[in-house]
């Protein structure tokens, strides 16, 4: 869906903070509802699991931050994972491993070209009612599902979404 949109909307979504994960497409504007409780919780849960794996390979972690290839394009996922120095003033300038918790009627799988063009080397998609996740690398679906980038394997079981990692294992 096309909309013009007035001046007077984007400047009440930047006062009311509503704009922070509105994303800009080679420069077309994509308006993005805040995450619901659901994805939210989840994706509490997996930075706090995954946030001290990523710090134990030297990555940094980032909720919620843009990822740019310029100014006029750019996508922001839930979590990112990025090595130290593709980090910028203005969010992050490159990543390891991007996490997409999807939401109704979300452009999640759209961006996985745009990822792929950007170097990042695996998307985490993950359903939340289900809990269940895919692993892109390259584009394509990697089974079983385990990231490379932060050595976690990632299962569902009656809906259930376990985490084993060397040393550990948890549920969300």
């Amino acid at each position: 869906m096309r909309a013009v949109v007035p001046e007077s909307l984007l400047a009440e979504r930047r006062s009311r903070g509503l704009d922070r994960r509105d994303e800009v497409w080679d420069g077309v504007l994509h308006m993005v509802p805040p995450p619901g409780d659901t994805h939210q919780g989840l994706s509490t849960e997996l930075v706090m699991l995954l946030g001290p794996l990523a710090k134990r390979r030297g990555l940094v972690t980032r909720v919620e931050t843009g990822l740019f290839r310029t100014g006029e394009d750019y996508r922001v996922p839930d979590q990112l994972y990025r090595r130290p120095d593709d980090g910028s003033s203005r969010g992050a300038e490159g990543a390891e491993l991007v996490v997409e918790i999807l939401s109704p009627q979300d452009e999640t799988l759209a961006k996985l070209p745009w990822y792929d063009e950007l170097g990042v080397r695996e998307v985490l998609v993950i359903e939340p009612e289900t809990r269940t996740a895919t692993l892109y690398r390259a584009g394509r679906v990697v089974e079983p599902t385990y990231s490379e980038v932060l050595g976690v394997a990632f299962e569902t079981v009656e809906g259930r979404l376990t985490l084993i990692w060397d040393g550990g294992e948890d549920v969300v």
